[in-house]
């Protein structure tokens, strides 16, 4: 049984969708399984759909008016760097609507359901392959797996864009009674679950470099110290995901083949740039590639 998991990692999912194609279109890999965290999971539906090129057009697409129906911040250009400064006057806004949130993220759910009809819902979920959404339970403190096959398909709609908010800066949704949050929170690369729903080789696309390259410039304001901070412990979290996950699957005969961003696309993924994000989407392709390329020149050496 055979698995795509994608992490979480906002604007540079584009990277992983171009991994992905290239997986999907020229090394013909037929999976039984994909598992999207984040931003992986708004890839996962049409890639199973095998709509590579119109996720591909959505995904490069997509700017912060796409994404924020309330937008917490605005992106200051000095020198060529972009920086986040914060929107008081939206979040003020945002607090006196009595949201729990810094800003919201209703359009990204509009969005959701614009791309993915219910006829292609109701294809996917007859299919034999499985589509697995990661969502944060903050109520339950627990990380919850939400399969296609359980849900109707405006549940599916709501868990992938659930997956998707990342609080405190999108929306905080309430849902069965219980408040949920961005999966990523607890489970940026989700292995450890594909190998417990029985895939036995793992393509892992890992939207961080292997090693860490960065140095984090210093914090400008509160809002880039609380999203400095955020993704300290994001980083943290994905690199335990990964050595779990290695874990079990020495454990269980599985094989994984990572596929790590080779260099730092971006300190900050909450900034939506339509040209870098076309770029990053032909770097995955590109990349992942040449290290197919080169595993196959090694095989044929040894």
């Amino acid at each position: 049984m055979r698995a795509l998991v994608i992490s979480g990692g906002g604007s540079k999912g584009a990277f992983a969708g171009g991994v992905a194609q290239y997986l999907i279109e020229q090394k013909n890999n037929n999976y039984d399984l994909f598992i999207g965290t984040s931003t992986g999971s708004l890839l996962v539906s049409h890639l199973a759909l095998n709509k590579v090129e119109e996720i591909k057009t959505i995904y490069t697409s997509v700017t912060q008016g796409s994404i924020f129906s309330l937008c917490p911040f605005k992106i200051n250009k000095k020198r060529g760097v972009e920086t986040i400064g914060i929107n008081h006057f939206n979040i003020l806004k945002n607090f006196i609507k009595g949201s729990k949130t810094f800003g919201e993220s209703y359009n990204l759910r509009s969005l959701i359901k614009s791309v993915t009809s219910e006829a292609e819902f109701e294809k996917l979920k007859q299919s034999d392959v499985e589509i697995v959404v990661t969502v944060s339970n903050l109520s339950l403190n627990q990380i919850e797996y939400k399969s296609i096959k359980d849900c109707d398909y405006e549940e599916f709609c709501d868990w992938t864009w659930i997956s998707c908010n990342y609080t405190p800066f999108m929306t905080l949704v309430k849902k069965n009674g219980c408040e949920y949050a961005d999966g990523g929170l607890g489970s940026m690369v989700p292995i450890e679950e594909a190998i417990k729903r029985g895939a036995t080789e793992i393509d892992a696309i890992v939207l961080q470099t292997e090693v860490s390259q960065l140095n984090r410039m210093p914090s400008l304001n509160a809002f880039s110290l609380l999203t400095n901070m955020f993704n300290f412990m994001l980083d943290r979290i994905e690199s335990q995901n990964i050595r779990i996950g290695k874990f079990v699957a020495s454990n269980n005969d599985a094989i994984i083949n990572f596929y790590y961003t080779p260099t730092v696309l971006t300190t900050n993924s909450l900034i939506f740039d339509k040209e870098k994000m076309t770029r990053w989407w032909e770097s995955g392709f590109n990349f992942a590639k040449r290290t197919n390329e080169k595993s196959s020149q090694l095989e044929v050496l040894e």
